[in-house]
């Protein structure tokens, strides 16, 4: 198999995997609402930066792409 459709299928799989958990788990993951994330409220003014969220799915990311590259 020419590895840029393999490549695009792994990819096109792992999107909608990553769609249907995001669909199913926002109702148990409150990501963006962790409690790393920064939030600061003034009167007319909120500064929301999701700190905990971005490393969590960093971690989450580095670890699929291991195992793609390990099972490649």
């Amino acid at each position: 198999m020419n590895p840029v459709a393999k490549a695009l299928i792994i990819t096109g799989i792992v999107i909608v995997i990553i769609g249907l958990l995001w669909q199913v788990g926002g109702r148990f993951l409150h990501l963006g609402k962790l409690p790393g994330d920064i939030v600061i409220e003034k009167e007319n003014f909120r500064f929301y930066f999701p700190l905990a969220t971005c490393i969590l799915l960093s971690v989450l990311l580095s670890l699929i792409f291991y195992l793609v590259r390990l099972f490649k």
